[in-house]
């Protein structure tokens, strides 16, 4: 894929001589003209004298501007440091921490105020329940014990009080059972439907839907090989429950789309994708597949592969 980068068009190659040209001739003249040009040298005293008495003042009022600021923060720095200091004593005066209340509860049902009541902090009970909301879910008291930020002398002081209820297992997502009589369209199908076809699990049926969208959808029952992980001897076994309806395939056209376009589909890759882009930046338009042939880049099989996936209107 690093060779993706270096790829350049006949314009591109001649914009990049041009530019190293110009910073060339930049270099050469930054480096000449303080030769011809030399800096004159002062020689008269008088405007030397001008010249330090003048960079003299300018220090002056620096230091003068630069004391003045240094004053007018030190005194907002003690106004800032009274302040702070009045607000922190009443807030001492006024603050009382919640008692602590030890109660028995479940970590997979508690909310975050029954956690901040048991002495945790709030952001060890916004963990918890950001853990939960992951989906995750506290089956023993180590489990608990890993939560980020909890002390090991807090998880001895509330393990006596941890009760974690049991669930019974839900079956999620279950998958129909295999049948032997049922023909699916390779192009209308969603994974739910194949994964009946005996010979097509999870992980099939979301490749044969990912390679549909990528590709267009499927012109013959033997693209499946393309799949990625599909056995031959897998292979034959779906065979005989699946069909192709082409006209749900989509085509690509080939006159406006770009080279991210063309190079996205499984059988074009970036080279071939880049050389239909220029062929077609040379001709103006393509009216016909026959022009492809002209294109090195692509082999018989390539484009016999590519033939029906492409539209030329």
């Amino acid at each position: 894929m690093w060779k993706d980068f270096f790829y350049f068009t006949k314009g591109q190659r001649i914009g990049i001589i041009i530019l190293v040209a110009l910073i060339t001739i930049a270099l050469i003249v930054n480096f000449v003209l303080p030769l011809i040009f030399q800096k004159p040298e002062l020689t008269n005293p008088d405007f030397i004298v001008e010249v330090h008495q003048f960079e003299q003042s300018l220090h002056s009022r620096d230091s003068i501007r630069q004391a003045l600021w240094q004053k007018q923060y030190q005194e907002r720095q003690l106004a800032y440091e009274e302040k702070y200091k009045s607000l922190y004593k009443n807030y001492q005066i006024n603050y009382k921490p919640e008692p602590v209340v030890l109660f028995t509860f479940d970590p997979n049902t508690l909310d975050s105020s029954g956690f901040v009541k048991l002495g945790l902090k709030s952001f060890i009970a916004s963990n918890i329940l950001k853990y939960r909301n992951k989906g995750g879910r506290f089956k023993t008291l180590d489990d608990f014990a890993k939560i980020y930020g909890i002390s090991v002398q807090k998880v001895k002081e509330l393990t006596p009080f941890i009760k974690i209820e049991t669930q019974p297992v839900e079956i999620k997502n279950k998958i129909p059972l295999k049948r032997t009589d049922i023909i699916v369209d390779l192009n209308s199908a969603d994974t739910t439907l194949l994964m009946q076809v005996k010979g097509i699990g999870r992980g099939y049926a979301k490749g044969i839907v990912r390679f549909r969208n990528a590709a267009g959808g499927f012109v013959s029952v033997d693209q499946l090989a393309d799949i990625y992980g599909m056995r031959p001897e897998n292979l034959e076994k779906i065979r005989p429950f699946c069909t192709v309806n082409q006209i749900y395939i989509r085509q690509i056209k080939v006159n406006s789309a770009s080279v991210e376009k063309l190079a996205a589909h499984p059988y074009i890759n970036f080279y071939q994708a880049k050389a239909l882009y220029e062929l077609r930046r040379r001709k103006g338009k393509l009216t016909s597949f026959d022009e492809l042939k002209t294109l090195s880049v692509f082999a018989s099989n390539d484009l016999l592969r590519i033939k029906p996936y492409l539209s030329f209107e």
